[in-house]
C-alpha cells in the first residue's frame, strides 16, 4: 500500500512566501531555475543459470524507457531564500513479459506476478538557504558514505526526509539530517527503513558528518549514522592524491566502518520479532561489524590502474539501509564500498576481498567520449552456517561512449557485462548484461 507523508511546515512556509511575496522576490527564483528531461533506455539481462525462480524461469530479460523530469528553482530574493524542486519519473516497459520477470528488479510486480506496463512517482523538495547553509525537506537522492541512493536500473531509488548542508569555512562541509522513508528503484510505494533481512520497519535514520579539505591533495571525512532499532555506524575516510610528475598521479583512498547493534536488534527478543540482519556471524541476526578498505589508483595519461583490499569482520555482514524485505518492492540498494559491484557487493561476514581494475580514457588517443574498463574481484573466507568457508569472484567489463558533436551530441551509450561465480547458494552462478542509452534534454 502506498504511504503518504504529511506536508511539512518548511514546505508550507516556502510556498507561502513565494505566493505572498512581492514580484522582486521571484527574480532569482525564476532566473536561476533549471529544467531537464533525462531519458534512459535500459536493457537488463541477468542469467541465473541453474537457479530457477518462483515461476520456474532462471533469467531476467527486461527492456524499458525511463523518463525523469528534473525541475530546480532558484531562491527568492532576500537574506533567507526559499525554493522548490520537483522530480517526476516514469518507467515504461517495452519488453519483458511472462517468463522474463523475476521479482521487482526493473519493474514492480503486477497483481499476477508479472511486470507492470508502467509506473511513475512524483517527488517534491522544499529548500531554504541562508548564506552558506542550505536545508532541503522532501525527496532526496543522497550520496554520502553512510547513505547512497541506488541508480542502477531504469529509475533511481528515492528517500524522504530532511538534509542540512553547511560550509562554515571554504575547506569544511558539514552535513546532517534525518530520513524516514524510501521508494525502491522499481516501486511506486514508500516504505519504512530496514536492513537486508529485516522484516520490521524503522522510520528514523539520522546522520551527521564532516568533509574537511585539510590541503589541496588531502580530504578527511567523518560520519555517524543511526537506524533506530537496527544499528549505529561510524565512518572514517581519507583520500589523498599525490602528483608524481606532470600527467601522473597516485591516489590513496582509505575507508573504515564500525557498525554495532542498536535498540531491538541488540536483544534476542527484538531480533526474533523481525529486527534482524540476514547472513551468518557470531550471533545470528545481530549487527556487529568492522569493515575497512584500501584503494590505490595510479593514473598516467589515459591509463588508470586500481588495486585494493577489503576486509569484513566475522561478527556479521556489513550493513547499510536495505528495504528488500519490507514487502513494498523496494529491492536494490547501494553501499559506499569499493566492492559494491553489478552482481555482488562482497560484504558477507568474514569476507576478505582482493580486487583490481584497469581503465582507459580514449581521449588520450584522440577519441574523446570513449572510456573502457575491466575489473576483477575475489572474495574468500565467507562464513557459512555448518559449512566450509565460501569463496566468490566477479569479473566486470564496462564500455561507455558519449557523442561529442552533431545533432546527437550528449547522447550516451553504455555496455556493462558482469560474471559472478559464488559458493554461496543464494548467488551461485550469474551472468549479467546491461545496455543503456541516455540523453539529457535541457528545457530551460
Amino acid at each position: 500500500m502506498t504511504k503518504t507523508s504529511p506536508v511539512n511546515p518548511l514546505m508550507l512556509s516556502a510556498i507561502g512566501c513565494l505566493l505572498a511575496g512581492p514580484g522582486t522576490a521571484f527574480a532569482d527564483f525564476l532566473a536561476d531555475s533549471q529544467g531537464n528531461l533525462n531519458v534512459r533506455n535500459f536493457y537488463f539481462n541477468n542469467d541465473y543459470r541453474n537457479q530457477p525462480g518462483p515461476q520456474g524461469q532462471s533469467k531476467i530479460r527486461e527492456w524499458g524507457n525511463g523518463f525523469m523530469l528534473d525541475l530546480k528553482s532558484g531562491y527568492t530574493d532576500g537574506t533567507l531564500g526559499f525554493g522548490l524542486d520537483a522530480l517526476g519519473t516514469l518507467g515504461v516497459r517495452l519488453d519483458g513479459g511472462a517468463g522474463n520477470h523475476r521479482g521487482s528488479s526493473m519493474f514492480p510486480d503486477d497483481s499476477d506476478g508479472k511486470a507492470v506496463h508502467e509506473f511513475s512517482r512524483l517527488g517534491v523538495t522544499a529548500k531554504a538557504k541562508l548564506s552558506n547553509t542550505e536545508l532541503k525537506v522532501g525527496t532526496l537522492l543522497p550520496k554520502l558514505p553512510i547513505l547512497v541512493a541506488n541508480d542502477g536500473r531504469l529509475l533511481p531509488q528515492l528517500f524522504e526526509g530532511a538534509m542540512l548542508t553547511s560550509k562554515p569555512l571554504d575547506n569544511l562541509t558539514l552535513v546532517g539530517g534525518r530520513i524516514n522513508e524510501a521508494t525502491g528503484r522499481a516501486s511506486t510505494n514508500r516504505s519504512g527503513l530496514a536492513v537486508a533481512g529485516g522484516r520490521r520497519e524503522s522510520n528514523n535514520f539520522s546522520f551527521a558528518g564532516a568533509d574537511y579539505q585539510l590541503s589541496k591533495p588531502l580530504l578527511l571525512q567523518y560520519y555517524h549514522a543511526k537506524l533506530e532499532n537496527y544499528y549505529d555506524q561510524d565512518f572514517l575516510g581519507l583520500i589523498h592524491t599525490f602528483p608524481i610528475v606532470e600527467g601522473q598521479t597516485f591516489k590513496t583512498d582509505l575507508r573504515y566502518f564500525r557498525t554495532r547493534a542498536e535498540g531491538k536488534n541488540d536483544s534476542a527478543q527484538g531480533r526474533a520479532s523481525g529486527y534482524t540482519l540476514s547472513g551468518f556471524g557470531d550471533t545470528p541476526g545481530r549487527i556487529d561489524n568492522d569493515t575497512w578498505a584500501a584503494i590505490f589508483t595510479y593514473n598516467v595519461g589515459g591509463h588508470s590502474l586500481t588495486g585494493g583490499y577489503q576486509s569484513v569482520s566475522s561478527g556479521s555482514n556489513f550493513t547499510q539501509l536495505n528495504q528488500a524485505s519490507t514487502g513494498e518492492g523496494a529491492a536494490g540498494s547501494s553501499t559506499y564500498l569499493p566492492t559494491d559491484r553489478f552482481v555482488s557487493s562482497f560484504l558477507r561476514a568474514g569476507e576478505d576481498t582482493v580486487f583490481g581494475m584497469y581503465s582507459y580514457n580514449f581521449v588520450a588517443s584522440g577519441f574523446p567520449g570513449l572510456t573502457a574498463s575491466v575489473g576483477y574481484y575475489r572474495g574468500t573466507h565467507i562464513i557459512q552456517s555448518g559449512a566450509q568457508d565460501a569463496q566468490e569472484w566477479e569479473r566486470d567489463i564496462i564500455v561507455d561512449y558519449v557523442i561529442q558533436s552533431g545533432h546527437l551530441k550528449g547522447l550516451g551509450l553504455g555496455l556493462k557485462n558482469a560474471m559472478l561465480r559464488s559458493d554461496v547458494p543464494s548467488d551461485g552462478a550469474q551472468d549479467q548484461t546491461r545496455l543503456v542509452m541516455s540523453y539529457t534534454l535541457p528545457l530551460f
